[in-house]
């Protein structure tokens, strides 16, 4: 039985695993940007700023944009081509068999669970801001994990709780959520970018570069978290009433609008307050506050209360659609792939889940939990730029509604970029990411590889 066997992908027949088809272009991009504008914003511009890259993270931002760009290209033409809601793992399970797709599985199961643990942690931390800011009484031992001297993070483990109800009840429901989250998300930071330009000062940006070339890589390794967004529109292609026109469209367009937004914010974040002064759960707010506007900082903390509650639905509902894949290829049990009868969602999966997640979100710190997300984003995306190159030379006659374009240049820029920015990640990153896999490997060989239905 080869390790590198690869099957063909066709549209689920059986409504007992079915999922139901609803969404739009339209639907996707608000998807795409629900889920990449928040965390980079509020959370991770002021860590990348204050400790690696400066004033430079606007450069960090940069490129981290541009790789994700092009890996955005190499998911739309294999998201076109492909579909199926398994992302990243089922274009390499067609492009490099399944060996190589149980990898990139579980890698992504790593990703959109520490992601969306990592999320609801800032989340959790304007949840603080905005009880201390409107004298709201709370026990703070119950606002911070145990590691940071608290008890648990317990705003983290209920937004969790919530959204898992939000998504059992169906993806339509979710969609319409999340584009309410998104209109409020873009009116707030458009609040910010209209008063910090009072305050932007030149000589807060000097010096540029105060840790250096390598600290802009080094920032770009980190807030390159803020973009893992669209891999989660991907999963939503077997939800989508036309995947072949639609999944490009929500993915690279998402992708460009939500570039320039991190740029223009991240500018404006380092030009108003010494990036010495935002290594802070939340940094936008915070420096609302440091200049004397309570009223702006407080609708910050509230726009960003709900604009990152949009990134958890959208990465839980892919971490969910990932987990299905796999189990109806039976490398996961296949109960997970059981599909509620009315609701049309996998409940068992999004439970399940939640229950993980919220327990990483209650008891560890943002830091551990964000350097995991991005050194699985990365080799995911690594991949997905290599299975174009791969499709393109084993099935040059596979339709692809959508061709991305300067082939191959774009997909090897892809991987360049993602891995170059993953020999940029801490020496502990790795270490976890190995250790990771090498539990990957042990449920493949004792369960996955016996129970797959891949002939």
């Amino acid at each position: 039985m080869s390790l590198f066997r690869t099957k063909t992908f066709t549209p689920i027949q059986d409504e007992k695993f079915s999922l139901r088809q609803c969404l739009t272009a339209f639907d996707l991009t608000l998807l795409g940007i629900g889920a990449i504008i928040g965390a980079g914003v509020f959370v991770l511009t002021g860590i990348a700023a204050a400790t690696h890259a400066g004033p430079g993270v606007s450069l960090s931002y940069v490129i981290a944009g541009c790789a994700s760009l092009f890996a955005a290209f190499s998911y739309a033409e294999l998201a076109a081509s492909i579909g199926g809601c398994g992302s990243a793992y089922s274009y390499s399970y067609a492009g490099f068999g399944e060996i190589i797709a149980w990898i990139i599985g579980w890698d992504l199961l790593l990703e959109y669970t520490m992601s969306v643990s990592t999320v609801a942690i800032g989340w959790a931390g304007y949840v603080r801001d905005a009880l201390q800011s409107l004298h709201i009484p709370f026990p703070q031992k119950l606002l911070i994990n145990p590691f940071d001297g608290g008890i648990v993070n317990l705003p983290a483990i209920v937004i969790i709780m919530l959204l898992a109800i939000l998504l059992c009840v169906g993806v339509k429901h979710s969609s319409r959520f999340n584009a309410i989250i998104v209109l409020i998300k873009l009116v707030v930071i458009a609040i910010f970018i209209f008063v910090a330009t009072a305050h932007f000062n030149t000589a807060n940006w000097h010096p540029f570069l105060p840790f250096g070339w390598s600290g802009v890589i080094q920032g770009a390794a980190l807030v390159f978290f803020a973009y893992i967004g669209f891999d989660a529109v991907s999963t939503a292609a077997e939800e989508t009433v036309k995947p072949a026109r639609d999944l490009p469209i929500g993915i690279i367009v998402s992708v460009v609008i939500c570039t320039l937004i991190y740029i223009i914010v991240s500018a404006i974040l380092t030009g108003i307050v010494s990036y010495k002064t935002l290594d802070v759960a939340s940094p936008v707010s915070s420096a609302m506050l440091s200049l004397g506007h309570p009223t702006v900082a407080a609708i910050i903390a509230a726009g960003a209360i709900v604009g990152l509650t949009s990134v958890m639905l959208v990465m839980y509902f892919g971490l969910t659609r990932v987990c299905l894949a796999i189990s109806r290829d039976g490398l996961l049990p296949p109960f997970f792939a059981k599909i509620h009868p009315r609701t049309r969602t996998p409940v068992l999966i999004i439970v399940s889940s939640g229950i993980i997640m919220a327990l990483i979100s209650g008891f560890v710190p943002l830091e551990e939990a964000a350097e995991l997300v991005n050194i699985g984003t990365l080799a995911a995306f690594t991949l997905v730029c290599g299975g174009v190159i791969m499709l393109r030379w084993k099935q040059p006659h596979l339709p692809r509604p959508f061709k991305l374009p300067f082939y191959p240049i774009v997909p090897l820029l892809g991987i360049i970029f993602c891995v170059y920015l993953m020999l940029n990640l801490p020496g502990h990153a790795w270490l976890r990411f190995v250790v990771w896999f090498a539990i990957g490997m042990v449920v493949y060989f004792y369960y996955g590889r016996k129970h797959s239905l891949a002939r």
